[in-house]
């Protein structure tokens, strides 16, 4: 039987994603709730049924429904199946449990996320302005990139310079391609890969000395809006 709580005017909401860090988002949510004294819910959504996850998510899915079964969660609520942008479903959840808190994670190098999918964190906020939303940096790893490999990337532009293109961090009026330079870690160069979107699609070409080499596909030219 889960405990009465003291406080049920405030109410926390924990969003977990797959990966070792769901964990330590819910570790957190209980040392607020019971700081608060009130109720906590663990929330994931997936686009997929829950029939159709792997090995590894279904561990995950698993190891958060202990948590709930063993520590004093109100609810663990799993929501596959879903199409919807997950912070349409988050807000309709927070709503229906009358949630006042949010906790979600997000990499402090999420520059290239930004870029391609928009803030997850803003998303959120439009969606809900009646909650407060606690964002937990969980994870230093660039998706794609290894983090012992490259530093951390930054904003750049791919310049046409005759048959070739070069790496520039000015913006130009020249055809380029605007994305993000991940150099590589122990080099004076500017060596590395560089990463950006074209039609809604990821490209990615290698780095040597400011010139693009390792050519690995390159879209048709097209102007960007200055």
């Amino acid at each position: 039987m889960k405990k009465i709580k003291g406080r049920m005017d405030e109410s926390i909401l924990v969003c977990a994603y797959y990966g070792p860090n769901g964990e330590r988002l819910i570790r957190r949510g209980q040392k607020l709730a019971d700081l608060l004294d009130c109720p906590l819910y663990v929330l994931t959504v997936d686009p997929l049924p829950y029939d159709k996850f792997d090995a590894e998510k279904s561990n995950y899915v698993d190891r958060w429904k202990e948590l709930a079964d063993e520590s004093d969660i109100e609810e663990f609520i799993l929501i596959d199946n879903e199409k919807r942008p997950s912070a349409k479903v988050i807000a309709e959840v927070a709503r229906r449990l009358n949630i006042t808190q949010i906790i979600i994670g997000q990499s402090p190098q999420n520059r290239w996320e930004e870029i391609t999918k928009g803030s997850f964190a803003n998303a959120l906020l439009r969606e809900m302005t009646f909650v407060d939303v606690h964002i937990v940096s969980v994870d230093r790893t660039i998706r794609g990139v290894e983090h012992d490999t490259f530093e951390k990337g930054v904003h750049g532009f791919l310049i046409k310079d005759g048959e070739e293109y070069r790496l520039s961090f000015t913006r130009s009026n020249d055809d380029h391609y605007d994305g993000i330079f991940y150099k590589e870690i122990g080099t004076d160069f500017n060596n590395g890969v560089f990463k950006f979107v074209h039609n809604g699609r990821t490209c990615e070409v290698t780095i040597a000395d400011d010139k693009v080499t390792g050519l690995l596909e390159l879209p048709p030219n097209y102007k960007v809006e200055n």
